[in-house]
């Protein structure tokens, strides 16, 4: 029996990045996949026909993570097309980038709205489900930096170290009803978004790494998979960083 067979994940900002390999490895091991993101794409068409051909289903939704209303929505849609919902990762995320006395408020506010208030949206809209099948096991996508700050990312390390006080919370609030509540601190991973930085940068980050290299997004994703899986059922409320070491 595969590690996630029968189970429903949804996953939002689905369509790439990590969220896109969390969704194909889920896929892999038997889980029925709903993704989210901002618009239907081509990468969202490309992800359904990948994940269907593996045999088990994936539906891609239009769905906007930090619209509270539209979250409500969305798990409503996932529960009438699936029958149920099993995991919630929590994935959706943007930069804005900048030094503090140069970020501006809209700045501030969208990365704390995509980032932080999505996780709020979508655990809620999610809870009632899981409280009803005393089951659920809920991951946050945080960061490293949310662990330990940086320089020039003080509205990102703000919104991933808000999404790990959450994480406790939650877990210690559903824990009775044996819901999960766990979350994840990538470091330096390749993906899209660093494939637009320098040879140079990406060396300079490598170095700084005691492994001497960035991860690999399925390199989460299979922390991603034993948090959502029974192997974990006695883990939760904690952060596990995913870093090559470099937050220790």
């Amino acid at each position: 029996m595969k590690l996630l067979e029968g189970k429903t994940a949804i996953i939002t900002g689905a369509s790439r990045g990590i969220g896109r390999q969390v969704a194909l490895i889920f896929a892999q091991y038997g889980a029925n996949v709903a993704g989210s993101d901002l618009k239907y794409d081509e990468n969202s068409e490309r992800l359904e026909k990948e994940i269907n051909a593996m045999g088990v289903t994936c539906k891609m939704y239009t769905s906007d993570a930090s619209n509270f209303e539209g979250c409500q929505k969305f798990a409503e849609d996932v529960v009438a097309d699936f029958g149920r919902i099993d995991v919630l990762i929590n994935n959706a995320g943007i930069t804005k980038d900048n030094l503090l006395m140069r970020m501006s408020e809209a700045d501030w506010d969208a990365v704390i709205n995509v980032n932080l208030k999505s996780a709020f949206n979508m655990t809620k809209a999610v809870q009632r489900t899981m409280l009803k099948q005393r089951s659920g096991s809920i991951i946050n996508m945080s960061s490293v930096v949310g662990v330990s700050g940086n320089a020039g990312q003080a509205n990102y390390s703000a919104s991933k170290a808000g999404m790990i006080g959450f994480t406790k919370s939650v877990a210690k609030e559903l824990g009775s009803r044996n819901i999960r509540c766990n979350a994840i601190a990538p470091g330096f991973i390749i993906t899209e978004m660093t494939g637009k930085l320098s040879d140079e940068v990406v060396k300079g980050w490598s170095e700084q790494i005691p492994l001497k290299r960035g991860g690999k997004p399925e390199e989460v994703a299979e922390v991603a998979v034993f948090l959502a899986s029974d192997m974990s059922s006695y883990v939760s409320g904690q952060v596990i960083n995913v870093c090559g070491a470099m937050n220790t």
